[in-house]
């Protein structure tokens, strides 16, 4: 008897739950061959533009972790994974021609450099008779869902707002499969690399970190649950959302998010049991709010496709005065600054590869609007670094700091005196990362550049020595 066989290519999907590619393959084949590929482009090249590694240590140890704990999932149902470390096009197409597979089924990626993966790949395929079968598995909304056109979506998140929430339903999360039939082609399941062959040296994480990110689906899970049911801090989320220590100010379930290790339905209908249960409120709609706009970056990214990756952005609107400035972006990713609480969030990101949304609002908008430097330099720095990186929300928030999104509203000039009186009003997180400023009093602890002699003696700190002289002065900010 003809077994029908089937590649089931995980991607930004490293879940069970709510996989897409996962039913259509269980629905269209007598048995699906799960395949992850370290792509050597990704995990050991460079970012576009400005060459920074384009996967930091940070991700690359998520990722790592992720795709084991995928495997230890698969192989629990009875499957496998099989793990390679190249060129998809090239060691997905090997494995289909080993196995003899009719399709490869996978969740359809839309910005450039994924879209010419696949492309190559489908290209391959069709060469031995083969085919791609395309999901969606990112997003909380279904294209077809939406009452307008891809290329029609509104440039305004409020617009899109308002014609999507009251009148789209978000589907139901797909459940996972309790079983998977075994792999019986001779495979070589192929090792998880470890840090050292994806470019990187093992680490501790800094113990100052608030939190340790574990990659993996039953993790991202176990956040959500924890953040709704065990501990109901959804009900604190509009307060908290933009503080600045701890590990449960946000819900942090970003990083599971970007590696599609959770699913934003699976959020979604948490949310809502957990509303039917103790009703809803302001924080429990910011969350819904979140995953709105996380679409939204997503939507902008596919009508825009790689203008979101341009200095003009989509608006067209490059400003002149934007420098590709080494120098002074180098002061600004070693915390060197000189402004305290830009630095402070500059050392987070450096040390833990994470950092608060409100911070990386703050340190954006001071690379772009105070130092002049080009916000793309920025953009990739956070695109290495971050183990959270989504390249849609990466680029559209950047594009939105910058003044080069779609919506005219989007320049976003931030008063950083005022931030960081506002966020950290008595310098506790400024301090935590900055231990050399400890000994200022909270009244001066985010304007050390305004110290006498005499207070800088009195207070055994040298500026220029024991922390760098402020490359914008702060009374910049102080009318």
């Amino acid at each position: 008897m003809y077994t029908k066989r089937a590649i089931l290519w995980f991607r930004l999907d490293l879940r069970l739950h709510d996989n897409e590619a996962l039913h259509e393959a269980l629905n269209s084949a007598d048995e699906v061959i799960p395949v992850y590929v370290f792509d050597e482009r990704t995990f050991l090249g460079n970012t576009h533009f400005f060459g920074f590694p384009k996967t930091g240590k940070y991700r690359a140890k998520f990722i790592i972790e992720s795709v084991a704990a995928l495997r230890q999932s698969l192989q629990e149902l009875g499957s496998n994974l099989i793990v390679r470390v190249g060129k998809p096009e090239e060691e997905v197409f090997e494995i289909a021609k080993k196995a003899r597979t009719s399709w490869v089924f996978c969740n359809r990626e839309r910005t450039e450099e994924e879209a010419r993966v696949q492309d190559a790949l489908e290209k391959n395929l069709w060469s031995v008779g083969q085919e791609m079968r395309y999901s969606r598995g990112k997003l909380l909304y279904y294209t077809s869902d939406l009452p307008f056109p891809i290329q029609h979506t509104p440039d305004t998140f409020t617009q899109f707002r308002k014609e999507v929430e009251r009148y789209v339903p978000v589907r139901s999360p797909l459940p996972a499969p309790e079983k998977l039939p075994p792999i019986t082609v001779a495979l070589e399941p192929g090792d998880l690399p470890g840090l050292p062959r994806l470019g990187h040296e093992a680490f501790t994480p800094d113990p100052r970190s608030a939190a340790v990110f574990q990659g993996g689906e039953q993790e991202g899970l176990r956040r959500l649950h924890y953040y709704l049911w065990e501990e109901g801090l959804i009900d604190e989320f509009r307060e908290t959302r933009d503080m600045l220590l701890g590990p449960d100010y946000s819900t942090r379930l970003s990083p599971w998010l970007a590696q599609g290790c959770l699913s934003p339905k699976m959020v979604y209908y948490e949310l809502r049991k957990y509303e039917e249960q103790y009703g809803r409120n302001k924080s429990t709609y910011d969350l819904f709010y979140y995953l709105m706009l996380r679409d939204f970056l997503r939507f902008m990214a596919k009508k825009h496709c790689n203008q979101i990756f341009l200095k003009a952005g989509p608006a067209n609107n490059a400003d002149p005065c934007w420098r590709n400035d080494t120098a002074l972006l180098q002061q600004w990713i070693d915390g060197r600054t000189g402004v305290p609480f830009i630095d402070a969030n500059m050392r987070e990101i450096s040390l833990t590869g994470y950092m608060s949304n409100r911070g990386r609002q703050n340190v954006a908008s001071f690379l772009v609007n105070d130092l002049g430097v080009n916000w793309q330099m920025g953009a990739e720095y956070f695109e290495s670094v971050l183990v959270d990186y989504d390249v849609a929300s990466n680029w559209g928030n950047w594009n939105a700091i910058a003044g080069v999104g779609s919506d005219p509203r989007e320049n976003r000039n931030f008063n950083i005196l005022s931030q960081a009186r506002a966020y950290d009003p008595k310098g506790e997180y400024v301090k935590h990362w900055l231990p050399e400023l400890r000994g200022l009093p909270p009244e001066k602890v985010h304007q050390p550049d305004q110290l006498s002699s005499s207070e800088q003696e009195e207070l055994h700190l040298r500026i220029g020595d024991d922390y760098p002289r402020a490359m914008v002065s702060t009374e910049k900010w102080s009318s």
